[in-house]
């Protein structure tokens, strides 16, 4: 008998489960680490317990005017006495710049914390749980209400009331603050420290500024912490990213249907006036400085987006030097860091890759990811083993940093992961330190189990006997897959599980490629490459992938994705990730207009598809599985220009055993998989 942790009890705290004396068909893990221990329970009650200051004191009219003389509009959340009054004491401050309109902010405020409104909003998305069935996906969504998401993206009053002052800005052509809106450019990043400048003059700051935000505030607050103001302490960021040219603007080389939604979406809240101010506006002047701007830009970006993608001859349709701009310098962070991803997140590349390139210690920086979406973090933390709640985490990182309280959260994690297929767990890095390269090759053999697929092959640890050519044709059934869920933030989930976690559907239009089972729980964790032989009838080609995990009874999950055109298959070996031994793991390319190469017809290249770093568990009984397919709608959409040299044509993937297709990937287990050849990273590339 083996001592192990039963999942579905508590001790009398509400924290870890007891040890109960059961049979164990393995070692059981250590679930607790992710829960933080005593130490989270900590953390949890200073966020829930009782606050220094009984009240908060909300002024919504501050105007900040920066160095070229444009005016940015904020909130400026204090802590206040019982009647109401804004105390004197200086505090530190934490700093969110958003693009979403104070206004929207102030609506979630009234909504969660509104006497009867938010009492029933967080009371009924915390107890409404249907893990399966067609509520699932609505349940992860409403369930984000009640894990602390809104607290970091919005106005966090517990936060202020244990301490803290809250500076909430409109980004410069957003909301009421006045100006061209820039989407992350240099003016704006600009913008930002100096607003940490002004924090740092008024007579309520004391001992460090701290910035936090979801999405477009959490790039803001990466962006900012890369120029290193002395003032900038601590940062934390829910699902930022490091690159969003490969992350989701056009990745392989093709726009993404976000994109658009996403500008239509800023552009228009920011012709929404703040009702809380807007008749102070009015007799101070300030709107018609901010209609003037409105009407100077009033749907930023959206013209040359669209010129672009039916043209190429705007830049930014390629990687472009407007993107390195934008782009976190993530390496020149030096304060501590505490990031927050997701597997199937709009950033899914960002998640891993954000932890990787900042150069402190484990402990200092810290990632947590979880198997979800855009829209849902924090969905399934503080059940038995899980992180706490992100608005918990949030305030102990701040605690730790920015008042120096010795609270243990740093360490926690460092790296803190909800596995694909499995739990919850914290380590010491990533990929999982047990984890070695394999290489499975796709070959034409049948399995069996993808016979609703265009091509049942399989994946073997040596390549195809013979030379075959599989057509693939495009298809809309991307439209129905986890692949639309990610480019729709995760919205789509609430339509079944065709959007989430039965890839069935999908396959339909695909050449599948399935493993043998594995007969033990076999670990798959890191960067990941699908090498592939293909050819088309026109100049261009269009592919996307998945890789996914089989379960016995045929549902087909999806653990990763990637897409590339072939005209973009140059690799830029210095930014390209390579084992040790040479071995390519994560291709990195150009996307530039100049490195694009020339695609012959009916001749065959050779492609190098990355994948979204990840991290799952197949549990014994389960394959994996490389899909294939000639397009994923919605997902990654083709510019007019190459979808005219692609007009008509019948793509192909070519098994030769003279350049094999094959994907290269981390695993602890043998998946009938062979050891990757040591090879120069020049021969990789070729």
């Amino acid at each position: 008998m083996t001592l192990q942790y039963d999942v579905n009890r508590y001790d009398a705290q509400g924290g870890f489960a007891v040890p109960q004396e059961r049979p164990a068909l393995a070692p059981a893990p250590d679930y607790r680490d992710a829960a933080g221990g005593v130490a989270g329970l900590e953390w949890r009650q200073a966020v829930d317990g009782p606050k220094p200051y009984p009240r908060v004191h909300i002024d919504r009219s501050i105007r900040i005017t920066m160095s070229d003389g444009v005016r940015l509009r904020a909130t400026v959340v204090r802590p206040a006495n019982r009647f109401g009054q804004p105390v004197r004491t200086p505090l530190p401050a934490i700093l969110n710049m958003n693009p979403y309109n104070r206004a929207v902010l102030d609506g979630l405020d009234h909504a969660l914390h509104a006497p009867v409104i938010g009492k029933t909003v967080q009371t009924a998305s915390g107890t409404m749980i249907a893990d399966e069935g067609p509520l699932a996906g609505a349940t992860r969504i409403t369930r984000t209400f009640a894990k602390g998401l809104w607290d970091v993206f919005g106005i966090n009053r517990n936060l202020v009331r244990a301490g803290y002052v809250q500076v909430l800005v409109d980004v410069r052509g957003t909301g009421t603050s006045h100006g061209k809106w820039e989407i992350l450019g240099s003016r704006e990043q600009q913008d930002s420290l100096e607003v940490i400048d002004w924090i740092t003059e008024q007579d309520w700051y004391a001992d460090g500024v701290g910035m936090t935000g979801w999405s477009y505030s959490a790039i803001n607050s990466l962006q900012a912490a890369g120029h290193r103001p002395d003032a900038l302490k601590a940062v934390f960021a829910v699902e930022g990213s490091e690159d969003v040219v490969r992350d989701i603007y056009i990745t392989g080389g093709m726009p993404s249907a976000f994109i658009p939604l996403w500008l239509a979406l800023v552009n228009g809240l920011k012709w929404l006036p703040n009702p809380a101010t807007a008749v102070a506006d009015v007799l101070r002047g300030d709107a018609y400085r901010w209609l003037s701007s409105r009407v100077k830009s009033p749907a930023t970006e959206m013209p040359s987006l669209m010129w672009g993608f039916l043209t190429a001859r705007d830049d930014r349709i390629f990687d472009d030097p407007y993107f390195a701009e934008r782009d976190p310098q993530i390496e020149n962070i030096s304060c501590p860091t505490f990031t927050v991803g997701g597997w199937h997140d709009l950033f899914g590349r960002s998640a891993t890759r954000v932890y990787s390139k900042l150069q402190m210690a484990p402990g200092r920086k810290q990632a947590l990811i979880a198997d979800g979406y855009h829209i849902d973090p924090g969905f399934g933390h503080e059940r038995p083993y899980a992180p706490p709640r992100l608005d918990v985490l949030q305030r102990a990182w701040f605690d730790r940093w920015l008042k120096g309280v010795e609270n243990g959260v740093d360490a926690y994690g460092p790296v803190t992961l909800e596995q694909q297929g499995g739990g919850w767990s914290c380590g010491p890095s990533f990929p999982r330190q047990e984890v070695a390269p394999r290489r499975l090759f796709l070959t034409e053999e049948p399995t069996g189990t993808a016979m609703h697929a265009q091509h049942d092959g399989s994946l073997r640890s040596s390549p195809a006997s013979r030379r075959r050519s599989l057509r693939i044709r495009p298809s809309l059934r991307g439209f129905a897959s986890r692949d639309v869920s990610q480019v729709t933030a995760g919205a789509t989930i609430v339509l079944g599980d065709k959007f989430s976690t039965d890839s069935r559907f999908q396959e339909e239009a695909g050449l599948s490629f399935t493993s043998e089972p594995v007969a033990r729980p076999t670990q798959i964790s890191g960067e990941m490459n699908l090498r592939l032989n293909v050819s088309t009838t026109a100049h261009e080609g269009i592919w996307a992938v998945t890789v996914n995990d089989v379960a016995p009874d045929g549902t087909s999950t999806t653990l990763t994705n990637g897409a590339l055109t072939a005209s973009n298959r140059a690799l830029d070996p210095s930014r390209s990730t390579y084992t040790d031994d040479g071995v390519l793991l994560d291709a990195y390319h150009y996307l530039t207009r100049d490195r694009r190469l020339p695609v012959p017809a009916d001749e065959p290249v050779r492609i190098d598809v990355d994948m979204v770093p990840t991290d799952a568990v197949l549990a014994p009984g389960h394959r994996l599985r490389v899909d294939v397919y000639a397009a994923s709608l919605p997902r990654y959409l083709t510019i007019v220009p190459d979808l005219i040299k692609a007009r008509g044509r019948r793509q192909q993937l070519v098994l030769d055993p003279a350049k094999p297709s094959y994907l290269t990937f981390q695993t602890d287990g043998e998946l009938g998989a062979a050891p990757v050849p040591i090879v120069t990273a020049t021969a990789q590339q070729g």
